[in-house]
This record gives C-alpha cells, sequence and structure tokens, in this order.
C-alpha cells in the first residue's frame, strides 16, 4: 500500500515542474491570471468599461485587453502601476522564499 501524505504533494508537484522545465512559465501564468482576474474585479466594482479603464491608464484598448488576457505574461511594472492608479489602488510586490 502507497503511503499518502499530503504535506508533500505541492513540492512534489512543484518538483515535477521543474524537472520539466516549465516551473517559471506556469508560475508567470498562475501570477498573471490573478492580477487580470484583480483588475477585472475592480473594473467591476467601480462599474468601469474597457474604454473608461484605457483612459484612464492613458492606454489603448488592445493594451488594456493584453493585461486582462490571462495567458499573455508580458506585463511590464509601468502598466501594472498604470492600471493600480487608475483604480486607486496601489501595487505591492515582494519577493519571498522558495
Amino acid at each position: 500500500m502507497h503511503n499518502f501524505n499530503p504535506q508533500h504533494i505541492g513540492s512534489s508537484f512543484d518538483d515535477f515542474l521543474q524537472e520539466e522545465g516549465i516551473l517559471e512559465e506556469v508560475t508567470a501564468i498562475a501570477v498573471k491570471r490573478v492580477l487580470a482576474w484583480q483588475i477585472a474585479e475592480a473594473m467591476k466594482e467601480q462599474h468601469l468599461t474597457k474604454t473608461v479603464m484605457a483612459e484612464r491608464m492613458h492606454t489603448s484598448r488592445a493594451s488594456l485587453n493584453r493585461l486582462l488576457d490571462e495567458e499573455d505574461t508580458s506585463l511590464t511594472l509601468t502598466t501594472l502601476a498604470s492600471a493600480a492608479a487608475a483604480l486607486g489602488k496601489t501595487i505591492r510586490i515582494e519577493l519571498v522564499s522558495a
């Protein structure tokens, strides 16, 4: 019988992703999905259309669509800061131990 230890599931999966060489890519996509969701939710709460949000960010709707695209990880800190400011929010980014 195999011993099941849920304590090691996360690290085993991370190890698997690392072995496959895709841990950083998967992590970037996960972070982008959370950020895109948070921005979209804040826009809904404030009843902001994409047009108004793009205007507040001083950018195009195409740029805003890339920001909201969960799969597009080419996000700059400038764009993220602009979106946060347009929503009356700030960003907090930190490095933590793995």
